[in-house]
C-alpha cells in the first residue's frame, strides 16, 4: 500500500498489541490520578490492574458537562491545563484547546491522506467559536503543511485563493469541496487539489468516486470537538483505524457495558491527552469494532465508522422510553437481548417488545415491561440471534408524514 511506501506518522502506529495495552494502561492510570487531584475525589480506590477495569467506571455524558460547567465555569472544575483557547459548541459546552504540536492528534490523519510539507491546505472548517478549524490547522502544522485559513462561505473567493495560491489539499466537510470544484468549473478555473481530508459529515461512496475521477484522493476521519481525532481512514479504506491517543470502547446503548467485537453499540472514548482528561466520554454515536488489522500496516483496532446515533429516546403514549430503561429490563429479566418497537394501531400509539429467547415466560416479561418501561406492551419472543445487529434498542416505526 501507498502508506507503507510513505512510512507511518510515528512508531506508535505499528506497536504490538501487548506494548500498546501496557502503555495505554500506564497513561490511563496517570489520567485517573489527574482527575482525582483536580476534582478532590477518586473514581477508583487505586490504579487499574488492566484495561478491563475501565468498564467499571461511570460513563461521562455531554449533559454532565453542561451541568458541571454551569455550576463551575468554564470547564466544570475538570483537570484542564495548558488551555490556549476556549471554544463553544452547542449545549453550550466549552472545550479547551492547546497550541502544542498536534494537540488534537489530527496530524496522524493528514499524514495518512498523504498531506505533507510540500502541500498548501485550504482549511474550510470554521474558525469562529467552534474548534474544527484549529483542529485541522494543528494537524497541518504537525505534518509541515502550509495553511490557507479559508473557513466557510464566499465560494468565489475560495476558488480565487485556491487558484492564485496553488492549494494542493482540502480540509473541510465532504460536500463543500464539490461546491468549490463546481464553482471553479463555472468560472473556468482549474484547481490543483490532489488530496482531501474530510470530516463532520458522511462521505458517500458516490462523492468519493467523483473526487477520485477528478484525481483527488479523499479520506475521512471521525473526530469531535471534545476529543479531537478518534479514528481515521488510511488509503486501504477498510474501516477507520483508532487513534493512538485514545482508548475506545463500544458499549450497549443505555449502559456502560462493552459489547462483543462486531456488535453495534455506542462509542465511548477515554482521552489520554494530559491537558484534558476525559474518562469514558460517551459520544452518542454508534459503531462497531472490526476484526483484524488494516492492510496498510497500522496495528491498532478499527471501527466501521459512524453508524447512527445511540440516543434513541422515544415518546410512546405520552411517556418517554429511554435506552437505559431497556437495559434495565434486560438486566432484571436475564434475557439475552431486547428491542422496543414504537408503532401505531389506528390513531393510537402501540409498543411491541421483542425479546430473544428459547422459551421465556411471556407473562413475567410483560410484568417486567410495566415495571421498567412504565407502559404496557405486546411481548414478541423471537429466536436467539435474530434481532438486527444495528445498535438499536428502541425502533420508532411510526410514520410522521
Amino acid at each position: 500500500m501507498l502508506d507503507k511506501i510513505q512510512g507511518h506518522f510515528d512508531a506508535l502506529e505499528t506497536r504490538s498489541a501487548d506494548q500498546r495495552t501496557a502503555e495505554h494502561l500506564a497513561a490511563l492510570n496517570a489520567q485517573l490520578e489527574r482527575v482525582a487531584q483536580a476534582q478532590d475525589s477518586c473514581l477508583i480506590s487505586g490504579p487499574l490492574e488492566d484495561l478491563s477495569g475501565l468498564a467499571a467506571l461511570p460513563v461521562l455524558r455531554k449533559s454532565d458537562l453542561v451541568a458541571w460547567q454551569a455550576e463551575t465555569p468554564p470547564f466544570g472544575g475538570m483537570a484542564v491545563s495548558n488551555a490556549a483557547h476556549i471554544f463553544q459548541s452547542p449545549g453550550p459546552i466549552y472545550e479547551p484547546g492547546g497550541i502544542s504540536l498536534n494537540w488534537w492528534r489530527m496530524g496522524r490523519f493528514l499524514h495518512a491522506v498523504g498531506i505533507g510539507a510540500d502541500d498548501i491546505v485550504q482549511n474550510c472548517f470554521g474558525y469562529h467559536l467552534t474548534p474544527a478549524g484549529m483542529i485541522f490547522e494543528s494537524g497541518a502544522r504537525a505534518v509541515g503543511a502550509t495553511v490557507l485559513p479559508a473557513g466557510v462561505g464566499q465560494t468565489e473567493l475560495q476558488v480565487r485563493a485556491a487558484k492564485d495560491i496553488g492549494c494542493t489539499a482540502y480540509a473541510g466537510t465532504p460536500d463543500y469541496l464539490k461546491v468549490i470544484l463546481d464553482k471553479a468549473d463555472e468560472m473556468g478555473e482549474a484547481l490543483s487539489f490532489t488530496r482531501a481530508a474530510v470530516g463532520g459529515g458522511a462521505l458517500f461512496p458516490s462523492l468519493r468516486q467523483e473526487y477520485a475521477d477528478r484525481g483527488i484522493t479523499c479520506l475521512q476521519c471521525y473526530a469531535t470537538a471534545d476529543l479531537g481525532n478518534i479514528a481515521y481512514e488510511s488509503q486501504a479504506i477498510e474501516g477507520m483505524i483508532l487513534d493512538e491517543g485514545v482508548i475506545v470502547e463500544i458499549v450497549r446503548p443505555g449502559t456502560g457495558d462493552p459489547v462483543a467485537e462486531g456488535e453495534v453499540g455506542e462509542v465511548v472514548v477515554t482521552s489520554l491527552n494530559p491537558d484534558y482528561p476525559l474518562i469514558r466520554f460517551a459520544t452518542g454515536d454508534l459503531s462497531a469494532l472490526m476484526p483484524g488489522q488494516s492492510p496498510c500496516g497500522r496495528t491498532n483496532a478499527r471501527i466501521k465508522g459512524w453508524m447512527g446515533r445511540a440516543d434513541q429516546t422515544t415518546k410512546i403514549k405520552g411517556m418517554f422510553v429511554r435506552p437505559e430503561q431497556v437495559a434495565d429490563f434486560v438486566a432484571k429479566t436475564g434475557v439475552a437481548k431486547a428491542r422496543v418497537i414504537a408503532t401505531r394501531e389506528g390513531e393510537m400509539d402501540a409498543m411491541i417488545v421483542q425479546v430473544e429467547g428459547d422459551a421465556p415466560d411471556a407473562g413475567r416479561l410483560a410484568d417486567a415491561v410495566v415495571a421498567t418501561l412504565k407502559l404496557k406492551g405486546q411481548i414478541d419472543i423471537v429466536p436467539p440471534g435474530s434481532l438486527p445487529n444495528d445498535g438499536k434498542v428502541i425502533d420508532d416505526q411510526r410514520s410522521y408524514d
